[in-house]
């Protein structure tokens, strides 16, 4: 009977990730052909193919995209059970790697993150923004142990916990006409130039809670990545924004930019952290949890 191995699994992703036998054999520090025998011994033995060669490119076959499921959900976990196991026997609790799916809550974190080292002098903390709006797939597979979003997306097994409200506003600058407004329309941001983060429309609150309903859409939809460039560009008189409240007016001095309501009634928001069901009674992930919410 075959044995399916972890080395199996972690070639199988290492293939699938830089898309041949050699590339994956030097990033397991393998010979390509003790590789490849390592494969074709699991073949013969399951008796299915793993990967179909097409010109230089494998591509992997029914089977294959099986075990490269089960490898992609697996060596991740076993990797992370290893490190806790390490930290356990050096004598440290851990480390905490949250990841953000929530542009202008990085200066919400830092916050956080500042008390939460004095407090925890053992546990490391690393904060990965790759998983901007994936990172639900990122929890469940252990690649971070917290997820800060203002839309969770509520899974068994995960732990979505409410930390911070806030409301989400339109951004303008010292000569906007509307900066004396103490609310907007949506039909007020047709001849605008609106600078957002570059995430799609449907998970903009502007787009999905206040211009989408009303039919509306903005003269120009201009993405930018960081927070700094964006209010300059809104200070500058090169659009308008939406933003929460609270990060507006810690720029508000600086840059001479206004908050409005976003119609009559606003938009209320918060910032939730998930975590996977199983940690939720770890100590120091729990203590984050807890300092998070008073903050």
């Amino acid at each position: 009977m075959a044995i399916l191995e972890r080395m199996h699994l972690a070639i199988i992703r290492e293939v699938d990730q830089h898309g041949s036998l050699t590339a994956a054999a030097q990033r397991l520090h393998l010979t390509q052909s003790a590789l490849s025998h390592t494969m074709r011994k699991l073949e013969d033995q399951l008796g299915v193919a793993i990967w179909r060669r097409e010109g230089r490119s494998l591509h992997p076959t029914q089977a294959g995209e099986y075990l490269l499921a089960v490898a992609n959900r697996l060596v991740p976990q076993l990797s992370h059970a290893e490190e806790r196991l390490k930290q356990f026997a050096r004598g440290e609790c851990g480390a905490l790697r949250i990841g953000m799916e929530c542009h202008p809550c990085y200066q919400w974190l830092l916050k956080i993150v500042s008390p939460y080292l004095a407090a925890w002098p053992n546990v490391d903390v690393d904060v990965k923004q790759k998983f901007q709006f994936g990172g639900l797939g990122a929890l469940f597979g252990y690649d971070i142990d917290i997820l800060v979003t203002p839309d969770p997306l509520y899974r068994s097994g995960l732990l979505f916990e409410p930390v911070f409200d806030y409301e989400q506003v339109l951004v303008v600058g010292p000569e906007h006409p509307l900066r004396d407004a103490v609310y907007v329309q949506p039909e007020q941001l047709l001849d605008e130039v609106l600078i957002t983060y570059p995430v799609a429309i449907d998970r903009l609150d502007i787009y999905t809670q206040f211009l989408m309903p009303a039919g509306i859409s903005p003269r120009r939809h201009k993405p930018i990545e960081t927070t700094d460039i964006m209010l300059q560009m809104v200070a500058s008189g090169r659009g308008v924004a939406a933003l929460p409240r609270w990060l507006v007016e810690e720029y508000a001095a600086k840059l001479n930019v206004r908050a409005i309501r976003l119609g009559q009634a606003g938009i209320a928001k918060q910032i939730f952290l998930g975590v996977r069901e199983a940690d939720a009674d770890i100590d120091y992930l729990r203590a984050f949890v807890e300092l998070a919410r008073v903050r």
